[in-house]
């Protein structure tokens, strides 16, 4: 069954009816609708490339978080080889929102670490939506210096609306445990390749994201805050949200203008929800161009490069 978002009603509308047409001719193989039905098809998809011709930032949003996207867990299995998960902070216990291990990207070895939201509603609650805990950040900052001590690449898979803010992992030292893992991700001496595979909320994001090449799926979103989150402050009205997304300039391709990011990997028409092989497919030859170029660095240098683009940060969108 598709999800439909708010805006796709139209499409929901014309599929649906080309859909009862095919269900109606299967009850009676005498009615001969293929001609209508196909009709149908071609308005659905000429309305579908409308709609997603040019998206709104906070459409962009709507789906970035559809529930239909490719998660870390179906990149993880589709392709990475001998992946083998690790698990634990070795301190207090092992969060479910953060999966990663050893594996194989193509025949190279690499440590690859990601957030996982779950796709059903058991699975959503057993991974808490994609939001980590403090012993996930540490489970992270654990393999990334595994991965470091055995020259290793790192590979992060971005995909949460941000770290959890419950009173427990306050207690436990979200905000420490956030920029050790920034810190972490600094001062690695092997490859960092980070891809914004949907949400990249907050510092949550950032502590797996701070690598050399960090790459965005074309209606995925990055930002220090949700729009919701930024109106309810600015607004004191969560209802902005439009106005917030539009001001946050948390899309991809804005990020790309301002230098925040470094690449941008297409998704099929309608959202990698409708496309998910061709999704994970192009992540995956992105990520193999990508690692490519930075295996050929030594590792003080991509070290120094790494810390160096987060310093000149900003610099490119001031100069525009």
């Amino acid at each position: 069954m598709t999800n439909y978002l708010e805006f796709e009603k139209p499409l929901a509308e014309i599929e649906g009816k080309a859909e009862e047409l095919r269900a109606m001719a299967r009850a009676n193989e005498e009615m001969d609708i293929e001609k209508e039905a196909a009709a149908l098809d071609r308005k659905a998809e000429a309305l579908l490339k409308d709609l997603y011709k040019d998206l709104t930032p906070w459409r962009k949003c709507q789906v970035a978080r559809h529930p239909d996207r490719p998660h870390c867990k179906d990149y993880i299995e589709a392709l990475f080889n001998e992946y083998t998960p690790l698990a634990g902070d070795r301190n207090f216990a092992d969060d479910h929102a953060v999966m990663g291990g050893l594996a194989r990207l193509g025949d190279t070895p690499v440590m690859v670490i990601g957030h996982e939201k779950g796709h059903d509603t058991k699975s959503r609650i057993e991974r808490n939506f994609g939001m980590a805990r403090p012993e996930g950040y540490r489970k992270a900052i654990r393999l990334m210096d595994l991965a470091d001590r055995f020259g290793l690449p790192v590979i992060s898979l971005v995909d949460t609306p941000g770290a959890y803010p419950g009173k427990g992992a306050e207690e436990r030292g979200q905000s420490e445990a956030i920029a050790r893992s920034t810190e972490k991700c600094l001062s690695l001496r092997v490859p960092l390749l980070s891809v914004i595979i949907g949400e990249g909320g907050s510092g949550g994001a950032v502590a797996f994201a701070t690598g050399n090449t960090v790459m965005m799926l074309e209606h995925s979103i990055y930002s220090v805050i949700s729009p919701e989150g930024c109106a309810s402050i600015l607004w004191k009205d969560a209802e902005k949200m439009r106005e917030a997304a539009e001001a946050l300039r948390l899309t991809a391709q804005d990020l790309k203008q301002l230098g925040v990011i470094d690449r941008i990997i297409a998704e099929p028409v309608g959202g990698a929800q409708r496309g998910r092989e061709e999704t994970i497919t192009a992540v995956g030859k992105a990520l193999e161009v990508e690692l490519k170029a930075l295996l050929a660095k030594k590792p003080g240098v991509l070290r120094k490069d790494r810390r160096q683009k987060y310093l000149d940060m900003g610099s490119k969108g001031l100069a525009a």
